[in-house]
């Protein structure tokens, strides 16, 4: 039935009160409630939608203790209770008992203090401290003496605790009730009766105690009543009440106090034996009390933080009963012995390497459970890292980045975070919390090179390896991934992908066709590499291809004609003397470098000791004089070589007419041309007769000429056949020195346009220093008599060569 009334009890006073104190939470509840018991809605009561709490990352945490009594359901935002909550255990005997806790939201970071006030429940009975109270009396005691009766004692407090004592009836004594200074109630016996040893020398009482709760609780005690002879003076503490300060830590068996009574009884009825009349199971286990000489010792481990100040009752008591109380109060002052406590409450791990400075990452939290100065915290963190803590509220610090970030130079941080505190001597604590850098891309490839050189030889096949391109990008994974690619573009009219490919992974560039020096020698492509980011990143480079080239082309003459297609015939005059130019070969070659450097030989020749070609410049000049003896038709067969490997060449027959009469240039058909010597005659003499026809009209011509000296006079033989540009293949470059066409020599090339015919062309010179003027005829066409004076040539051939002032004779 007890049990049933104090649940009932239990569900009735289950009720909490709120209040707003400077902006803090307020509950009370009672004692001992079951777990999951809902205290309040701490959402409702601060305004909050019940998902606030949950986004935030709410948490209660007990201020002072590492015990969690209360909880916060983050889904309907109701404060719970997470823990048995024992008033007595947590307060003692003090009239009001306050649980402080800590409501921590983040972002931003945010702190409401609550306090839960515990209420008592009666949950405690009374108790005495012995289960039998001895009490000798003299039984020359008068009526009316009173004797103390140890008081009963209760954990609880208030209306719950001892408020009442009955006794048993009985035919001797009375009970009365005080009430000490402090509010606490005790017994004292009243002598109704005189007590007769003779008659009753042991009387046994019952003192029932009684609380106020309801249901309401009691404790009894026998009080066992021995009759003695005449003892009439108890036992007299020197103070009423004894204080002593006491060190946490202290060692066993250390002196606190020394409590002292005295009888002035004599003998046996004075002396004193000291007790503890009252003390609580926490304060027994901590301290002991000599019975003879009432010394107070450190029995057990004292922790300023497990309680700060101890009351104790003792007793004196003679030999035959009588004794008196008195109060002890120890103070336990504080030492610093408790190191700082850091806890990471929140971190985001890993950071972004691109959050800006200023950004918080993490709560910390610091306690010292300590008090006073001993209790008071600086908290830091190393150097050389781009962290800081920024105190927030209370003992909470936010930890927040300095500096940018970057993962490339440093993916994570180890943050060692020290707190001191301000006790003598100081105690600190360490804590080290790692926190990762997550990658962004924020870095572009970069190429190991600023631009790319590959040279190839043409006709190279397709496929063929040109280069290989290397690009890093510093980032993490797909960020870091590069891909390469050719950049669009046209060269020479078609796309760049039709000459080139690049390997996506690897960055080789290959061909996709066979390349030709002469028809372009170098191009620039553009590759791009490109990471995996999103967005992705990219950089370009320039790769230029070299095209080198191989000796594929044939050396080209271009004067006189090759073998096989036609022959060209110059005039030599008699009185040419050595080293006198009286030719030159022209040639070119396609390709460049030393593949182009040309050579010039003689291979073949009627008279080899009459004529040189220089090897570099294909001048054909005479190696000595002219005599009578040498044959008056040479031949001369040229080979032109290149300087390549294997070495190209090709080959030219030039002819001369070593000849100062006109009148043998018929002949020359015989030299050219044997088997068909008659029907070339017959378009000798035809010609011969229409020159004659116009020979006054020349004459003419040529006097006035003569006379208008318009142009300076020049020498005979001057140089060779000169080529006009025109002429000239369009890939051939006018290199100097190289073999091919030289610009030192500018010529022009009169050449015939018929078939087998006689029909001439004027071959005219710019170059005025070929031979001396002293050593050469005049190529003057107004000078006929210094030209033709000497000459004795029949009236036909003077006519031909009054026209042919230059004597470069070509036929075809």
């Amino acid at each position: 039935m007890e049990h049933r009334r104090l649940g009932l009890c239990v569900f009735l006073f289950l009720m909490f009160e709120l209040h707003d104190v400077h902006g803090d939470l307020s509950y009370s509840i009672q004692e001992e409630m079951k777990r999951e018991s809902v205290i309040g809605n701490i959402a409702k009561d601060l305004g909050f939608e019940v998902g606030i709490l949950s986004i935030r990352k709410a948490r209660i945490k007990t201020v002072g203790s590492e015990r969690r009594y209360c909880d916060i359901s983050l889904r309907s935002g109701d404060l719970i209770v997470s823990e048995r909550i024992d008033r007595e255990e947590q307060c003692g005997e003090k009239p009001s008992c306050v649980l402080k806790f800590e409501l921590l939201l983040e972002s931003p970071l945010e702190l409401h203090r609550v306090s839960l006030q515990i209420q008592d429940i009666n949950d405690n009975a009374p108790s005495f401290p012995t289960d039998i109270i001895k009490l000798e009396i003299s039984e020359s005691a008068d009526k009316g003496a009173r004797y103390r009766v140890d008081a009963a004692h209760d954990e609880d407090v208030g209306q719950n605790g001892v408020q009442s004592y009955t006794l048993q009836r009985n035919n001797h004594f009375l009970l009365n009730i005080q009430t000490t200074s402090a509010g606490n109630k005790y017994g004292e016996l009243i002598l109704d009766k005189e007590l007769d040893r003779e008659e009753q020398q042991d009387i046994k009482l019952l003192l029932t105690a009684l609380d106020g709760g309801s249901p309401q609780r009691s404790g009894t005690v026998i009080i066992n009543v021995i009759v003695l002879d005449a003892n009439d003076n108890a036992p007299v503490f020197s103070q009423a009440v004894y204080e002593a300060s006491l060190p946490e830590n202290a060692v066993l068996k250390t002196h606190v106090i020394t409590v002292s009574a005295t009888d002035a009884d004599e003998g046996v009825n004075g002396n004193v034996a000291y007790g503890f009349s009252r003390i609580s199971e926490k304060s027994r286990k901590l301290f002991s009390l000599d019975r003879q000489t009432g010394e107070i010792f450190v029995a057990g481990d004292v922790d300023f933080e497990e309680g700060s100040t101890y009351e104790m009752f003792v007793q004196a008591k003679d030999s035959y009963g009588l004794s008196s109380d008195t109060k002890v109060m120890i103070s336990i002052t504080d030492v610093n012995d408790n190191s700082p406590v850091i806890s990471l409450l929140s971190l985001t791990n890993p950071v972004p390497e691109n959050v800006s400075p200023g950004t918080e990452v993490g709560i910390i939290n610091v306690e010292d459970i300590d008090s006073e100065q001993n209790r008071k915290v600086r908290c830091f963190i190393q150097e050389n890292v781009p962290f800081k803590l920024i105190p927030s509220i209370k003992n909470y610090y936010s930890l927040v980045t300095t500096d940018k970030l970057d993962r490339e130079l440093m993916p994570h941080y180890n943050i060692t975070i020290t707190a001191i505190d301000e006790g003598s001597p100081p105690l600190s604590s360490f804590k080290t919390v790692q926190v990762s850098i997550a990658d962004v891309n924020d870095n572009p490839p970069v190429f190991e090179e600023q631009s790319y050189n590959a040279y190839v030889s043409e006709n190279n096949k397709p496929g063929h390896r040109l280069c290989s391109v290397k690009a890093h990008d510093p980032d993490w994974r797909q960020n870091g991934t590069v891909i390469y690619s050719l950049l669009p573009g046209v060269l020479n009219g078609a796309p760049v992908s039709s000459y080139l490919s690049v390997n996506g992974d690897s960055g080789v560039i290959q061909s996709v066709r066979s390349f030709d020096y002469e028809h372009f020698r170098s191009f620039k492509v553009y590759v791009m590499a490109r990471d995996n980011g999103s967005p992705p990143l990219s950089s370009n480079v320039t790769v230029s291809v070299f095209i080198t080239d191989v000796n594929d082309n044939t050396p080209q003459i271009l004067y006189p004609s090759p073998e096989g297609n036609s022959f060209m015939t110059e005039l030599v005059p008699k009185a040419a003397q050595g080293g006198s130019l009286v030719s030159k070969v022209i040639a070119v070659d396609g390709d460049s470098g030393q593949n182009a450097w040309l050579s010039y030989h003689i291979i073949k020749s009627t008279d080899p000791g009459l004529f040189k070609i220089d090897l570099h410049s294909g001048e054909i000049r005479t190696q000595r004089d002219i005599s009578d003896s040498d044959n008056m038709k040479q031949n001369i067969l040229v080979a032109v070589k290149d300087n390549g490997q294997p070495s190209l060449s090709a080959t030219c027959s030039m002819f001369l007419l070593i000849s100062d009469n006109l009148a043998e240039v018929p002949e020359l058909k015989d030299m050219a041309y044997e088997d068909s010597s008659s029907q070339l005659t017959s378009y000798l003499i035809i010609a011969l007769v229409s020159v004659s026809t116009f020979f006054l009209t020349f004459i003419i011509i040529i006097l006035g000429l003569r006379f208008c000296r318009r142009r300076k006079p020049r020498l005979l033989f001057d140089g060779a056949v000169a080529i006009p540009s025109s002429y000239l293949p369009p890939n051939y470059a006018d290199v100097d020195g190289t073999g091919t066409l030289r610009s030192t020599y500018n010529y022009d090339a009169y050449l015939t346009t018929g078939s087998r015919t006689s029909d001439f062309k004027f071959v005219t010179s710019y170059n005025d220093n070929t031979l001396p003027t002293d050593q050469t005829l005049r190529k003057n066409p107004t000078d006929f008599e210094e030209v033709f004076g000497d000459l004795d040539v029949s009236p036909e051939v003077g006519i031909l060569a009054k026209q042919i002032v230059i004597p470069h004779v070509c036929f075809h």
